[in-house]
């Protein structure tokens, strides 16, 4: 991204993503190749009289490095000041931009075990920050820019792959538009419609089934409510946590989950590949599985801990969104989980369930929301979906047909 373009997604992010106020601290998560975008956004970020502007590098090739080389003890030794770096945010108020760029295949070479427990300590550590993120204690977004080995994997033929991934994300993001801003408040204000649908119905369950061979059931939480691209956080700001988003999501109800459900697109986790996997579901929980590609990654996920065998999260997709009719195969869960509608293992987020975010983990687990250190999308969305919703009283309401909408 260079130029104009740079400056619309500052722009966009600052104001949209995580709705910058005047006096407010920012930290920005970006790969070290893309120094330019971190110096864009603080440069937005001044402009709009921001306090002060953090940014934490990352960098693939030392964290393969030390997978490879450092010792487990080593790699589940998170630092103290890590943590309370993270918690620091929260308690002064500060909102955070990460850049999602991993290039797909990064730890590829790395044993599996490594990054389930590297992963699993690090979910621990950080479990009242995550947690307070999940509860919108904080605001923040989640955006990509092209870096050059993520382009490579989605354009190896083309003559230059990181040019022509900046053009997609461009795209989705409708920075393109000559409005971005006012493109996106159209967007939100189309998913709060499909939300309001939900909620009015009040379903107690979905039933997805498509010709893959997914057939699932999945109740939702007690006192669950759909949400969409734009959330409040507990500063009463509005956020858009993920840019770009098509989906509206909810609670599924952590024992409530039976039958099988296959995979429709690769999931890339870690830096690995977990591809042509199927689930099946009894009671809530993961009872067996099979895989085509990454088997020891998936089974590490999955027995992360008790939570990783249940879900967190159901969200619907059409397939008639913009980047599911792109065509194109992201290898990057932020993309490719808004081509599909998907479900997530792990932690469910509380501002999902009413007044969530004031309640305790036992008053969420009694409404039957997941908790987990991991919280990981996967797409499930073919073009033949077909998604119903149940009401209590058992009365089955058409949402979706051949894989799209019809509310």
């Amino acid at each position: 991204m260079q130029g104009k373009i740079l400056k619309k997604f500052a722009e966009t992010v600052l104001s949209v993503g995580v709705n910058l106020q005047e006096d407010q601290g920012l930290e920005i998560i970006c790969p070290v190749e893309k120094s330019e975008v971190a110096v864009a956004l603080a440069k937005a970020a001044y402009e709009m009289k921001a306090k002060i502007v953090n940014v934490r590098w990352e960098c693939e090739n030392i964290d393969k490095l030390n997978f490879l080389n450092a010792s487990v003890k080593t790699l589940t030794d998170i630092p103290k000041w890590f943590v309370e770096s993270k918690n620091y945010l929260v308690e002064k108020g500060f909102c955070y931009v990460a850049i999602s760029a991993e290039n797909p295949s990064a730890f590829k070479d790395v044993p599996p075990y490594k990054l389930a427990e590297s992963a699993k300590a690090r979910g621990k550590a950080l479990k009242k920050f995550f947690g307070q993120v999940m509860a919108n204690g904080i605001r923040w977004c989640v955006v990509s820019v092209p870096t050059a080995e993520w382009a490579k994997q989605v354009f190896p033929n083309a003559e230059d792959p990181e040019s022509k991934l900046c053009t997609e994300i461009v795209k989705a993001m409708r920075l393109n538009a000559r409005d971005p801003v006012n493109e996106w408040e159209q967007h939100i204000t189309k998913l709060e419609s499909r939300a309001k649908f939900l909620n009015d119905n009040d379903f107690a369950a979905l039933h997805f089934v498509s010709g893959t061979g997914t057939d699932f059931t999945v109740g939702l939480c007690d006192g669950h409510k759909w949400l969409s691209a734009q959330e409040k956080a507990k500063d009463g700001l509005s956020f858009v946590a993920n840019m770009p988003t098509e989906e509206v999501f909810t609670a599924p109800h952590r024992l409530k989950a039976d039958g099988v459900v296959k995979s429709a697109m690769p999931l890339c986790y870690s830096g690995q590949i977990i591809d042509g996997f199927t689930l099946v579901f009894k009671k809530g929980k993961i009872v067996d599985f099979s895989v085509e590609k990454g088997y020891e990654v998936l089974k590490n996920l999955i027995n992360t801990d008790k939570g990783t065998r249940r879900l967190g999260e159901v969200a619907l997709i059409g397939k008639n969104s913009p980047i599911a009719k792109s065509g194109i195969l992201f290898y990057n869960t932020l993309f490719d989980e808004n081509a599909s509608c998907h479900i997530a293992l792990g932690k469910g987020y509380p501002t999902t369930i009413e007044n969530g975010e004031n309640l305790t983990r036992k008053e969420l687990a009694a409404r039957g929301l997941n908790d987990s250190v991991e919280h990981v999308d996967f797409m499930i969305g073919t073009k033949d979906l077909i998604v119903e919703g149940i009401k209590k009283d058992g009365t089955l309401v058409p949402i979706f047909k051949d894989g799209d909408w019809i509310i």
